[in-house]
């Protein structure tokens, strides 16, 4: 009867063990479940509002182009 009762309390302890150790992972992952939509959206507008850095090497390459061209008619005109 006594290693039952051993056996008992030791699944008991291991059970209250693993609970405690598992309890909180849900419950940050429910405050995580929460915050997920706030966080995306953000994301979201984020790449809206960054979108357009994407053609700023192509405006580059314009000014540089235009610059180039304004170098070589001041040198043409002796400035």
């Amino acid at each position: 009867m006594t290693g039952w009762i051993v056996g008992l309390v030791i699944g008991l302890v291991v059970v209250a063990v693993v609970v405690a150790l598992v309890t909180p992972i849900i419950l940050l992952a429910r405050r995580i479940s929460r915050q997920a939509p706030l966080i995306n959206a953000a994301l979201i507008k984020a790449e809206t509002n960054t979108a357009p850095l994407g053609a700023l090497a192509k405006t580059i390459e314009h000014a540089e182009t235009i610059t180039a061209g304004l170098a070589r008619g001041r040198a043409r005109l002796g400035g």
